[in-house]
């Protein structure tokens, strides 16, 4: 088997069943299997699953184990040469492992290799490339140096800017959302720490591949949607979580003095406090609908579920859409599946990111439209009246 890929899931069901639905597009060429892994959702995720995807691998725990340890009871499980760790408020392209597995073979130095991540909106994130958080390098990220002296080679380590976003290469770090490495490679590292809850998981796992002399890579040339803000609400225990799992690298990798160890506390207290206030941020209710389908049935009842009108842009004229948005304010983009694919979805979003456009996904099968309007934002589910 070519592919194991491993989804832990926790009280995300609508998320969780759009990535399902993406990666079961993006295998359909590739010999894989998918893993869901639930740490004890209260939310029918695994409902759900049963009903959905009965002959997906469904893990139930009975309590929530954290990431590491919800990741590693996947992989034992999983039979693929290669392994992709993926969390469940992703949506791949069709194609986007056929692209990675064929650029992982081409690496014999490969450690893991991930892709471009965006949000909700087509917003690149930035994380999907990051240096070793080192003492320093931590320091220049908590006081935003990185983005006073952005050509500044010092200061610009965090978020791994010596590559352009579009520019494939080598990088230390690698983001947690999607990792795809030899699943042997993995289970020698140990795979993910289970002294560490979360948070600094991903950094630690990258960092112990390249204490292996491998190279982990960030590979532009595929794309995947993040709805970053849905994985965490990022409350006081999150504060509490971060400032312990870089407590956790630092004191496993690195020599820190009592006095570092004060200013990462205090930094890092600052940091969530401010991302805290970024995740509240409300988006602004969009004052148009544009949906982009063929079926002139479904545009009435989205009228009907949101409330307003809606303009129906069929397949013949998806090209003009920038046309057709381009010196509004609020217009919502709705993409509908049964005419969209994933992949086309993506590229879209990334072409359209500028216009001032939010984007929802929607799923007439399912009967639920999903998405979200920034990184910061948990997201939106409307579920269609029954």
């Amino acid at each position: 088997m070519q592919l194991s890929v491993i989804i832990l899931n926790y009280n995300v069901r609508y998320f969780l069943e759009q990535c399902v639905l993406s990666v079961q597009k993006a295998l359909q060429n590739i010999e894989g299997e998918i893993i869901v892994v639930d740490n004890n959702s209260s939310d029918e995720s695994c409902a759900m699953m049963k009903e959905r995807f009965p002959t997906i691998k469904l893990i139930e725990n009975k309590e929530n184990l954290g990431f590491p340890k919800g990741n590693n009871i996947g992989v034992a499980q999983a039979a693929g040469e290669y392994i992709c760790i993926l969390n469940p408020d992703t949506v791949v392209a069709e194609d986007s492992f056929e692209k990675i597995l064929k650029f992982a073979k081409t690496k014999p130095d490969l450690g893991i290799v991930s892709c471009k991540l965006i949000d909700g909106a087509g917003n690149f994130l930035p994380e999907s490339k990051r240096g070793v958080p080192t003492p320093f390098v931590a320091f220049t990220k908590i006081t935003g140096l990185y983005k006073l002296f952005p050509k500044a080679t010092l200061f610009t380590r965090y978020y791994a800017q010596h590559l352009d976003e579009n520019e494939t290469g080598k990088v230390d770090i690698l983001v947690g959302a999607f990792m795809v490495m030899k699943r042997d490679l993995y289970l020698e590292v140990g795979g993910f720490d289970e002294d560490c809850f979360m948070y600094s998981d991903d950094i630690d796992l990258s960092y112990m591949v390249l204490q292996k002399g491998k190279s982990n890579y960030y590979f532009h040339e595929t794309s995947v949607i993040h709805y970053k803000g849905e994985s965490t609400v990022r409350d006081a225990i999150y504060m509490k979580r971060f400032q312990q799992a870089m407590h956790f690298f630092y004191q496993k990798h690195f020599r820190v003095s009592l006095l570092f160890d004060a200013f990462l506390k205090i930094g890092a207290f600052f940091f969530t406090l401010f991302k805290k206030n970024q995740a509240v941020t409300i988006s602004k209710k969009a004052n148009e609908y544009v949906l982009l389908s063929d079926d002139e049935n479904l545009k009435k009842i989205v009228e009907n579920l949101l409330g307003n009108k809606v303009m129906l842009v069929d397949s013949t004229k998806k090209n003009t859409i920038n046309s057709l948005t381009l010196g509004c304010v609020g217009v919502e983009i709705i993409f509908d599946t049964n005419f969209w694919s994933f992949k086309s979805i993506i590229q879209c979003m990334q072409e359209l990111k500028k216009i001032n456009c939010t984007f929802k996904i929607l799923h007439k099968e399912k009967q639920f439209v999903i998405g979200s309007n920034n990184s910061n934002d948990r997201g939106e589910v409307i579920q269609f009246s029954k």
